[in-house]
């Protein structure tokens, strides 16, 4: 019997996420906890990030009425959207004070465990809140945790000078599953950026091997998944390990294209530029400051 795609990209994202997050705990157990990963932070700090956010999802896909593990984050997590997230990072940073990577490495293993544990028998498709009141599917969320570990795996291995790769069939999980989950479904305030929006309709076409083709629509401010491409401006191809360094700033935009890993074509190319910069995703990466513990100390972010 043919197996159906959802169902293959299920088990998929599920055996991506253990891989992964195995991949990541031995990188970080090898660099230097004290080298800056980032501008804002080092290999341990970037570390305690990612395993942060595999703690809280092991909480929020429960759904009953177990304690959240950062109580002082529900209301931030609810109000924030795509440009205010780095704020929510250093208060979960705040929140979850861990830095030595042996046991970071140790909780994020058990974290991603307990994750796929606690998601065995439900529905893929079951909606799970997030940030900014959004509701994503529980694929969708596994595909997200992946994506965390591929972009802080890239920073700690680029300051390190360690081996990383991020295999393209385990970044077109992000597209499928997560950027297109959240766009489908209940995205909430969090695609609410500020500033003015742009009036008219802009169509996008993205394209991958690895991928479903998809069309964006960005119309008054608003983005929606298009099932027709009967009236496409511009059509993208891409490779997703990419694509997805470059939405988050990892890789620029010319070096993508210079490359050959992004391509682009159309009736209306000129409307790329302003689709992406409303159709955008969060960027923590900011110049360093200090935020308060919870003990009221200082540290870094």
């Amino acid at each position: 019997m043919a197996v159906s795609r959802p169902n293959h990209q299920s088990r998929a994202v599920r055996a991506t996420l253990e891989q992964a997050g195995d991949r990541f705990a031995r990188l970080l157990t090898s660099v230097p906890p004290q080298t800056m990963a980032t501008r804002d932070w080092t290999v341990a700090e970037t570390g305690a990030h990612v395993a942060a956010i595999a703690h809280l999802y092991t909480v929020i896909v429960r759904q009953d009425g177990t304690p959240h593990p950062m109580p002082e984050l529900t209301a931030p997590i609810a109000s924030t959207n795509v440009d205010t997230v780095a704020d929510v990072n250093d208060l979960a940073l705040a929140s979850y004070p861990e830095r030595d990577p042996a046991v970071l490495a140790r909780r994020l293993r058990a974290d991603i465990g307990e994750l796929l544990r606690v998601t065995e028998h439900l529905d893929p498709a079951t909606p799970i809140p997030w940030l900014g009141e959004a509701r994503v599917p529980l694929t969708g969320l596994l595909a997200h945790l992946i994506n965390e570990i591929h972009q802080h795996g890239w920073d700690i291995a680029r300051s390190g000078r360690a081996p990383w790769t991020i295999p393209a069939r385990e970044a077109a999980l992000f597209f499928d599953l997560f950027l297109i989950g959240v766009i489908r479904g209940d995205h909430g305030r969090l695609l609410d950026t500020a500033g003015p929006k742009r009036s008219g309709r802009i169509a996008v076409r993205f394209h991958s091997r690895y991928t479903t083709p998809a069309t964006l629509v960005l119309q008054d401010g608003r983005v929606r998944v298009e099932e027709s491409s009967a009236r496409t401006d511009v059509h993208l191809a891409f490779d997703p390990p990419t694509l997805n360094l470059m939405l988050f700033g990892r890789v620029s935009r010319p070096k993508a294209v210079l490359t050959g890993k992004i391509a682009a074509w159309g009736r209306r190319l000129w409307l790329l530029p302003p689709f992406l910069r409303e159709v955008h995703l969060p960027d923590n990466r900011r110049p360093r400051r200090h935020y308060a513990t919870p003990t009221g100390e200082s540290a870094g972010a």
